[in-house]
């Protein structure tokens, strides 16, 4: 008798675990949907880069044309932002008649040569202020610009100014800081001085770039405001 009350307490234990085994499993509830993160897309580049080139006769502001000559005025802020525009000087003023421009000159290596980015192709020109790349052969601009003053459009593509009729790679204009340029140009030229072609254009004294930076517009202000 005790074995048999044995056998139907295990029976009765095993019927229920086969109930509780075929017991349907409540329902999960659904996760709540996550909405897409909503990435925004970045702002375009800006049409213009203001920087400021301060030397020992003062401050020279130039606005440098990123959307019309992207590859000279990534060149030149290239060598911005490695720190290699301050030390540079300005050592050569060559006179035109009543116009002329300013030689500057990177001390030390220089970044590769760029591709030659002619007044053709970016719609700029060698007028008042503006600031273009020096160099021999195109394709051969490394860090060495010049500044001018009053009407060099002869060295525009097509023009006289080259051998090649290539012209030279204007990149912006002086916004503000032309009566230094101007003091830079009338500087004392040092008469002694054979080396290469510029005789009679190289400066007694060179002025030294001393900083260089890049400045906010109040253009870029207002929209960061916004």
């Amino acid at each position: 008798m005790k074995r048999r009350g044995f056998i139907g307490a295990g029976l009765a234990l095993m019927a229920t675990a086969v109930a509780a085994c075929s017991k349907k499993p409540e329902k999960a509830e659904a996760p709540a949907p996550v909405a897409p993160k909503v990435i925004a897309p970045p702002p375009p580049p800006p049409e213009t880069v203001t920087v400021v080139l301060t030397t020992t006769k003062g401050d020279i502001e130039i606005v440098l044309e990123a959307k019309k000559a992207p590859l000279t005025t990534a060149n030149f802020l290239h060598y911005l932002d490695a720190g290699k525009i301050v030390g540079a000087n300005f050592w050569r003023a060559a006179h035109s008649g009543p116009s002329g421009f300013i030689q500057a000159s990177i001390q030390g290596p220089t970044f590769p040569p760029i591709a030659h980015e002619s007044t053709k192709m970016t719609g700029l020109s060698h007028t008042n202020g503006a600031i273009s790349m020096s160099r021999f052969a195109p394709g051969t601009a490394t860090g060495d610009f010049i500044l001018c003053v009053g009407d060099n459009t002869y060295m525009d593509a097509g023009r006289e100014g080259s051998d090649d009729k290539l012209g030279y790679a204007a990149f912006g204009h002086v916004s503000k800081g032309m009566d230094v340029v101007k003091a830079i140009l009338k500087g004392r030229i040092d008469s002694h001085t054979r080396e290469g072609g510029w005789s009679g254009q190289m400066l007694a004294a060179p002025i030294e770039i001393t900083g260089a930076r890049r400045v906010e517009t109040a253009a870029a202000e207002t929209s960061s405001s916004a």
